[in-house]
C-alpha cells in the first residue's frame, strides 16, 4: 500500500510488465513515434506494437522523446489524484534525452518533489528498476532514500537481447556500420547489452538466431553467480511470443539462484531500434 502517495512514474522504453504497472498505479510517459508524412503517434497510446510493426514494412519511422508538456502533464495529473511527490524512473540517459527532459521539467516545479533515476539500462531491464521502485514506496521508504537505493539497484542489472535483423539497429545508429556489414556478410547475431554509461555495445557474438539466444542465456548464467540470488525478466516481440515458455525452462534450469521470471513485452519504440523479432533478458541481483 502507497500510503506515503508518492507516485512511480515511468516512460515506455522501461518495458515495465503492463499487469504490474496497471496493479500499482504506475503512471507511465510515451515516447513518440514520428513517420515521414508527418504524423506522430505516442507509444502505447496511439500506436501499438502490432500497429507499429504493421506500418514498418512499408517505412521505418524514427522515435523522439516525450515533450516538455507531456512529462509537465503526468506531474500534474499526479498531483491532482492526491500524491505529493513522485519517482520518476527513466530509460538510458545513454540511449535517449528523455531522463535529462524529465529532469528539467522537475526543477520547475515548486510544491511537487521527483526524484528522477536514471537507470542506464533499457527495456525490462530498466522496468525491473521500477519494480522496485514499487516496492520501496510501499514499504515505507522515503523519497529522500529512494533515489540513492535505486542508482545501487540499476547497477544491479544487466540486459541482453539478440535480434533477427540488424537492419534496424543499423538504421537507428545503433550498432557501427562494421557490425552491421560482419553480421550481415557472415550471419554473425551480436547479442547486445547496455555499457556502463547506459550505451548500446556489444557484450558477445553467435553465429545464427538460435546461437545467439544461446548466448544470452549463457551471459545471464555467468551475471547470476555475482549474486546469491537473481530476478530474471524474459522480454519478447509479438513475433517471437511461442519464445516464452522455452526460455523460461532453460533459464530455471541453468540459473538456480533465480527468485522469480517475469515476462514482459516489448514497447512501440523500442520496436523502431529493433525490428519486430527480438529476444530479450534482464538480470537483476537481489
Amino acid at each position: 500500500m502507497n500510503s506515503q502517495r508518492i507516485a512511480v512514474i515511468t516512460d515506455t522504453g522501461t518495458d515495465t510488465p503492463a499487469a504490474f504497472a496497471y496493479e500499482h498505479d504506475v503512471r507511465i510517459v510515451p515516447l513518440r513515434i514520428n513517420f515521414s508524412d508527418g504524423s506522430t503517434y505516442e507509444s502505447g497510446v496511439t500506436i501499438t506494437p502490432e500497429q507499429l510493426v504493421e506500418r514498418m514494412a512499408t517505412e521505418v519511422p524514427s522515435t523522439s522523446l516525450p515533450s516538455p508538456a507531456t512529462i509537465r502533464r503526468e506531474f500534474d495529473r499526479a498531483h491532482d489524484d492526491g500524491y505529493v511527490a513522485a519517482i520518476f524512473v527513466s530509460i538510458s540517459s545513454g540511449l535517449s534525452a528523455t531522463c535529462d527532459t524529465v529532469r528539467m521539467v522537475a526543477d520547475q516545479l515548486d510544491d511537487f518533489p521527483v526524484e528522477v533515476v536514471d537507470t542506464k539500462t533499457i527495456g525490462v531491464a530498466a522496468g525491473l528498476v521500477v519494480m522496485e521502485a514499487v516496492r520501496m514506496v510501499e514499504e515505507g521508504i522515503t523519497l529522500q532514500h529512494i533515489g540513492a537505493m535505486l542508482e545501487l539497484v540499476a547497477h544491479k542489472n544487466s540486459v541482453f537481447f539478440s535480434v533477427k535483423s540488424l537492419d534496424y539497429l543499423r538504421k537507428g545508429g545503433r550498432i557501427s556500420a562494421a557490425v552491421y556489414r560482419l553480421g550481415t556478410a557472415l550471419n554473425i547475431k551480436p547479442v547486445i547489452t547496455c555499457n556502463e554509461e547506459g550505451a548500446y555495445v556489444v557484450a558477445r557474438k553467435a553465429r545464427g538466431w538460435e546461437r545467439s539466444i544461446d548466448t544470452e542465456i549463457a551471459l545471464v548464467e555467468e551475471q547470476a553467480r555475482k549474486y546469491d540470488k537473481v530476478r530474471v525478466a524474459i522480454c519478447c516481440s509479438s513475433a517471437c511470443v511461442d519464445m516464452f515458455d522455452e526460455l523460461e525452462e532453460r533459464v530455471l534450469a541453468q540459473v538456480d539462484n533465480a527468485v522469480e521470471v517475469i515476462r514482459s513485452g516489448i514497447s512501440a519504440d523500442l520496436l523502431v531500434h529493433t525490428g519486430p523479432e527480438i529476444v530479450g533478458i534482464a538480470i537483476q541481483g537481489v
